[in-house]
């Protein structure tokens, strides 16, 4: 284990007032680098910020989850493995003298404070909506070096959820539906022309229109105050549960996948879906 001085000097939290956690923090941090130290383990030792990447995007889908699946044990663990990887990715910058851990908490400590000056400062925000069109103000001062309001939208993001956020932003700027009937009527106008467009064969046509639907499924959701990510990881987990059941019922018809017919399988899978909703 190595000791306090060097994981202090190495820019990690000083002690507060909520001592429990802060030295648990630090001996995550001690252990990291003592993985990362000459001597350590061969495997951290050879990790880079980029080779991280693939498992920091698990373990944030892992966390997600775990928490939809509201189990405390797994969603703690799942936590714990992403703030793992934090500590590694912030412990390889600090041996090139980039930046540390110390560093990321401040920044990220001062940004919820400025961003925040109805809980720290003297102005108001009386409901969610107040509170993030304030923080996109906030934020648009900060950076007003950027050239564009959606330059910071990661395009790294899953499809679903850069719909929903780009959606979101622009809505805080006054660019937004005002009523839900003019979001259902666009979804079954893209819904229309997704048809024409099947019609007319044009393979990029077909493509570009059935994106077009897509985004307003995803406007739709947002409007109903639904994650579109979510609703549709739910969806996709009804399904697999209900084929998961009508393979069960081929197996105890002894009948095999790919070897029944579409009308035998669709009466069986309307039958589960009484069962499975």
């Amino acid at each position: 284990m190595l000791s306090e001085e060097l994981y202090i000097r190495r820019g990690s939290l000083m002690p507060d007032d909520r001592p429990q956690s802060t030295d648990e923090f630090a001996k995550l941090c001690n252990i990291v680098a003592k993985l990362r130290s000459p001597g350590g383990c061969p495997w951290d030792r050879e990790q880079t910020n980029e080779s991280l990447l693939p498992a920091l995007i698990e373990e944030a889908y892992e966390v997600a989850e775990a928490a939809r699946a509201h189990d405390d044990a797994h969603f703690r663990e799942e936590l714990g493995d992403l703030l793992l990887l934090v500590v590694m990715h912030a412990e390889i910058a600090a041996e090139a003298s980039r930046f540390n851990i110390g560093e990321v908490i401040r920044e990220v400590s001062d940004k919820l404070v400025r961003r925040h000056p109805h809980v720290f400062g003297t102005s108001e925000a009386r409901d969610a909506g107040a509170v993030l069109k304030q923080w996109e103000a906030i934020k648009r001062e900060e950076k007003k070096a950027d050239s564009h309001y959606l330059s910071s939208l990661p395009k790294a993001l899953p499809a679903l959820v850069r719909a929903h956020k780009a959606q979101s932003k622009t809505a805080r700027v006054n660019f937004d539906w005002a009523e839900l009937r003019g979001v259902m009527a666009k979804v079954e106008e893209e819904l229309r022309e997704t048809k024409e467009a099947i019609q007319s064969q044009q393979q990029e046509r077909i493509e570009d229109e059935i994106g077009d639907l897509l985004f307003a499924v995803v406007n739709l959701a947002r409007k109903c105050k639904i994650d579109a990510e979510s609703a549709l990881q739910s969806a996709t987990d009804k399904f697999v549960a209900r084929f998961n059941r009508l393979e069960d019922e081929l197996k105890t018809r002894r009948m095999k996948l790919g070897e029944v017919e579409l009308g035998e399988l669709d009466e069986i899978w309307n039958q589960i879906k009484g069962v499975i909703r």
